[in-house]
């Protein structure tokens, strides 16, 4: 049995909607060259290559948008709001980048977001979407009658970080197990939403090891450290780089 990809596409919204930077915020009042760019972000993603042969990234057309359900989650009224608030307005002021990778059969499925905005607005908003994580005890998808499944939400730790927020998901849907872990964290002036999900499994082992790959990989991609406040210092050094170029042309 596959996941059902509006279901599917929900659930994955949930990870994507975690970073709390949703429509209703305005615009950055911190200059565009302090934050990375989308293309920046983009490389600090996680691919296939980083997770084994197994996996293949499915192109953003294959992912259908939640959106034609005005509400398709309730319970857990904060995380609700946020993740209903993205449904219905995916669109974002801000650079951002996610992916969706795909084990055989989509089992296992992991989804990751990276999205930039201005330090004290990230702080804000990650401390939002902190205690709405840790707030959950039972949350429902519903991306129609005969796909609609309640999750029993279980606070865990899935990095080296202890306070990294972090929940495991459990439910079942037409008697088949279904199991994610949702984490996010925060790299200075960019958030990471990061989902493992899978069917007929609780594999936390594979989920932990996947998101410390993820960790690493924005750590290393864009100079910065997990919990951090400091802006990426690849942000820095690129725009440096870019500005002695630019001079040595004049």
């Amino acid at each position: 049995m596959s996941l059902p990809r509006p279901l599917h596409a929900v659930i994955a919204a949930a990870v994507v909607a975690a970073v709390a930077l949703g429509p209703t915020q305005l615009a950055s009042a911190a200059p565009a060259q302090d934050l990375p760019s989308a293309d920046q972000l983009k490389s600090a993603l996680l691919t296939a290559a980083d997770l084994g042969p197994d996996f293949t990234e499915v192109p953003a057309t294959e992912s259908p948008s939640p959106g034609e359900n005005p509400s398709p989650v309730s319970g857990c009224d904060a995380l609700s709001a946020l993740i209903n608030m993205h449904a219905t307005q995916p669109g974002l002021a801000n650079s951002r980048a996610e992916t969706e990778l795909d084990g055989p059969d989509g089992n296992p499925m992991v989804t990751e977001a990276l999205a930039a905005e201005a330090s004290d607005q990230l702080t804000s908003d990650f401390n939002s979407a902190a205690d709405a994580l840790r707030s959950c005890h039972t949350i429902t998808f519903n991306a129609g009658t005969e796909d609609t499944v309640t999750f029993t939400v279980t606070p865990v730790t899935l990095g080296d970080r202890q306070d990294a927020p972090a929940v495991r998901l459990d439910g079942t849907l037409a008697g088949v197990q279904l199991n994610a872990f949702v984490g996010i964290e925060r790299f200075g002036t960019v958030a990471m939403a990061f989902g493992y999900f899978q069917r007929d499994g609780t594999d936390s082992q594979t989920a932990s090891m996947q998101y410390r790959t993820a960790v690493s990989k924005v750590e290393r991609t864009l100079g910065t450290t997990a919990g951090s406040t400091t802006p990426p210092t690849a942000v820095a050094t690129t725009t440096s780089t870019a500005t002695a170029t630019q001079n040595m042309r004049v």
